[in-house]
């Protein structure tokens, strides 16, 4: 059973709430560095927060956090809620607004082994020692992760919709979207929430750095506050949403390549003869194909556009070891044949590579190999949302970077503490309904 919370959540100070677009902040792996540098401008953004800047990031979040705390610039809700958080977005080319609907929580953090958190990609050692370091010292948490749950039936829109019609913020974001924030406070209700999650495995869409560190903290202090039943330390700050939605959208998300040692020449000899390889007549155009065939990409290199698709019986050769739900993947295919077979990459060397890297703005890909900056870029289609879930239930991963859930979460709307005098409440209100 999947065990969530309510929580107290730190919110920015009533007189600020009309300048939260310029108090939040998007997550780090989808703003430019163009835009992270305007929010670090802002010392009030959430930002410092969430990726402080210095040569001990850590000690800065936390000396930031207690001076917004000291002078009022963020307080705490008196009593523990259910946030819930829609986001009102369109797609290009659609006129039709979508909303995809969710809510905020604190969850359990669940080891891997026990099945209760299923995760479908890998991570990356040193980014998840910085948001353990992060964690330990500020004692705050920032940025929620992406969970999923499967509720066919909808049972807890009714009651997120009714909390919509008296929202705390209202605002639309660098993307365009347009983010809404409101709370439950009603004890009944959050039990609602809290019997339904019990229920539930949980499928993580995005976050997975942030989620392993606070794996790493709870495992570390698991000997902390013996006589406290409900501990600070143990739980993680979660925007869930329903899986059964059709608002929940997955982007894709491109390869950058730095630093070839091949020739355009000898790469593209070593390309065909695993692929078909197709000259496109405008490379600027690629960003727009709809790659309807498995294994297909698209090609950016020098002033050129190419169009591949892996020859037939290509794929019999291709990591017989694997299972078949994750080597049938478009993105496996791809990092085994170009980053292994070709590059010679093992799959260590391919996560801990600066050479490689991840991009899911098209303009930007052909921007950075058109200027000469990257070597090539590898245009990808998106996953299909029963892709992911058969790779998490088969208990196998990912490559990394295979999932992008759009629109991304916003950092700022709310923070969750881990400060054990902060996160204390006498949670067994919230569990009535499920124990009786």
């Amino acid at each position: 059973m999947a065990e969530i919370l309510p929580l107290r959540a730190w919110r920015y100070a009533e007189h600020l709430s009309e300048k939260m677009e310029e108090l939040t902040a998007p997550l780090f792996d989808v703003v430019s560095e163009k835009q992270r540098e305007q929010l670090y401008q802002n010392p009030f953004n959430s930002i410092h927060l969430s990726v402080p800047k210095g040569q001990n990031p850590a000690e800065v979040a936390y000396l930031t956090l207690s001076k917004w705390k000291k002078e009022g610039i963020i307080q705490q809700d008196a009593l523990p809620g259910i946030y819930v958080y829609y986001q009102y977005f369109r797609l290009p080319g659609e006129h039709q607004e979508r909303c995809r609907k969710g809510f905020i929580a604190q969850i359990k953090a669940y080891d891997w082994e026990e099945q209760q958190i299923l995760r479908h990609e890998n991570t990356i050692i040193s980014a998840v020692n910085d948001r353990v370091d992060l964690l330990k010292r500020s004692k705050i948490q920032a940025s929620s992760t992406h969970g999923l749950y499967e509720d066919p039936d909808f049972q807890l829109e009714k009651f997120m919709d009714q909390a919509m019609e008296s929202p705390l913020y209202e605002i639309e974001d660098y993307q365009g979207v347009r983010e809404v924030l409101a709370v439950i406070h009603d004890a009944n209700i959050i039990a609602e929430f809290v019997a339904l999650m019990t229920e539930k495995q949980i499928i993580l869409a995005d976050g997975h750095h942030r989620i392993e560190g606070s794996i790493f903290l709870k495992n570390e202090c698991r000997d902390a506050f013996p006589d406290k039943k409900w501990k600070a330390h143990e739980f993680h700050l979660m925007y869930f949403t329903n899986a059964a939605s059709d608002d929940l959208k997955i982007l894709p998300t491109h390869r950058l390549f730095y630093g070839l040692n091949l020739s355009q020449e000898v790469f593209l000899d070593k390309l065909r003869e695993l692929f078909f390889v197709k000259k496109f007549p405008d490379a600027e155009e690629i960003g727009f194909y709809a790659f309807h065939r498995p294994w297909t990409y698209g090609l950016l290199i020098g002033d050129d556009g190419y169009f591949l698709e892996l020859k037939p019986g290509k794929f019999d050769q291709i990591q017989s070891d694997l299972p078949e739900v994750v080597r049938k993947l478009d993105l496996s295919v791809l990092h085994e044949v170009v980053f292994h077979l070709i590059l010679g990459m093992n799959k260590e060397e391919q996560r801990q590579s600066s050479q490689l890297s991840y991009e899911r703005n098209f303009s930007r890909c052909l921007r950075e190999v058109r200027n000469g900056a990257a070597s090539f870029a590898i245009i990808t289609r998106e996953l299909e949302m029963k892709q992911v879930l058969e790779v998490c239930r088969s208990g196998e991963l990912m490559p990394q970077k295979s999932t992008y859930f759009y629109p991304k979460t916003l950092s700022g709307l709310l923070f969750a503490s881990i400060d054990q005098d902060e996160f204390e409440f006498p949670y067994d209100a919230f569990f009535r309904k499920h124990q009786g």
